[in-house]
């Protein structure tokens, strides 16, 4: 399939970006399990550190297509791909500007190496282009942002910060994991690299662990440079996996942002909520940038319990829904962020982002609403009950 053709989103997923079963002529890809390839009278030396095995190279055209990128690789995790990519751009001397509100994997490896390797960095707390060009220096090489940011839903506007970096020669980096490429196309928006942990929307099964980069052909080969010495390359069974879960994305996606939107209305009015974290709720101080930015609001969302209600016992009295590290998998998952996703940030720099000990991340999945409700509400009944009746 020609990919400069205009082809549509679920067109894309399904088609574009696999490899022809020219043998058997099978309706899948077929999977070349071989790390070793021919060096001899070949146009390609093929290596699978070098991210170009048959697989890898085709499911690359498939996420580049999505993002509407030039080029991708793929990583064996989504920190993979973060922490590939921001060496590639930073070296001893360099400064970052990043917003405060992150995935706590991707603060910790900044709070954790960048020091050791002599790279500058700031935090933004305003999430404006005059918060983040107060923090720029001569020396600020990239700005890194997030949003949704994870798990307190933040929205920054894309096309400001890209605007801004622009003027100051400056790379832009987004983690676009909690959009997806179904809500939200950055470079479309001027950013220059995205990134995404796989492992969630991508991979959408709780199955794989896998990261992802889209960029132009020359940041790209950037990164490549530091990939193929960071060994960081997904076995080519994940990528075939990979390939396979995301011929679902679209309608996986968008089901989810029906239930996410549906869920967050509901819990928005429920007696026993006391907050809910989602940029499609009016009520969100971000929503008007969301709305501007975004295709839909996702699949995500946080919520705290009116006072008095413990969230772990709640989190165990869920028929349903599951108590889950990770996210955006068909099924509904939850939990508590100071636990688990921002665990190894100290309880200060928590604090400094607003997230609370009570604080609950919601991934919605696709299943009935009514089912959903049903379960958050039985949930609450039962933690209500006095400890003696219990």
């Amino acid at each position: 399939m020609d990919s400069k053709k205009k082809i549509g989103f679920n067109t894309i997923c399904t088609h574009l970006g696999e490899v022809k079963d020219e043998q058997f002529k099978g309706a899948v890809s077929p999977l070349y399990m071989s790390t070793s390839y021919a060096f001899e009278g070949v146009d390609k030396k093929r290596y699978p550190r070098y991210f170009n095995t048959p697989n890898q190279e085709a499911l690359c055209k498939k996420i580049a297509a999505l993002e509407k990128g030039g080029s991708a690789l793929i990583f064996g995790s989504g920190m993979a791909a973060i922490s590939t990519s921001l060496f590639a751009f930073l070296q001893k001397g360099d400064h970052i500007v990043l917003q405060r509100t992150l995935y706590g994997g991707t603060a910790n490896l900044v709070n954790e190496e960048f020091d050791k390797h002599g790279i500058d960095f700031s935090y933004v707390d305003e999430q404006t282009s005059k918060g983040f060009e107060d923090k720029i220096k001569p020396t600020t090489k990239v700005i890194y942002i997030e949003t949704p940011s994870n798990p307190l839903m933040t929205i920054t506007d894309i096309e400001q910060i890209a605007t801004l970096a622009k003027q100051n020669n400056i790379i832009t980096m987004i983690d676009n994991t909690f959009a997806s490429p179904v809500n939200q196309n950055p470079i479309e928006l001027g950013i220059d690299i995205v990134i995404h942990s796989a492992t969630k929307y991508l991979g959408g099964h709780s199955d794989i662990l896998a990261g992802a980069v889209i960029a132009s052909e020359k940041n790209s080969n950037q990164i490549f440079q530091v990939a193929k010495n960071f060994g960081g390359s997904l076995s080519d069974f994940t990528v075939w996996m990979l390939e396979r879960s995301i011929k679902t994305l679209g309608i996986r996606v968008k089901q989810q942002n029906k239930n996410a939107l549906k869920l967050a209305k509901w819990l928005n009015t429920h007696k026993d909520i006391a907050m809910v974290y989602y940029p499609g709720l009016k009520s969100h101080p971000d929503h008007e940038i969301a709305k501007k930015q975004m295709k839909g609001y996702g699949g995500m969302l946080s919520f705290e319990l009116k006072e008095g209600l413990d969230a772990n016992m709640f989190q165990k009295e869920l028929k349903l829904i599951k108590s889950s590290m990770s996210l955006a998998g068909v099924e509904s998952t939850i939990l508590s962020p100071t636990l688990t996703s921002h665990a190894l940030l100290s309880e200060e720099e928590r604090d400094l982002q607003g997230i609370k000990p009570g604080l609950l991340r919601f991934s919605v999945g696709i299943e009935e609403k009514e089912d959903l409700m049903n379960d958050i509400e039985q949930a609450l009944e039962k933690i209500k009950i006095p400890e003696l009746e219990h």
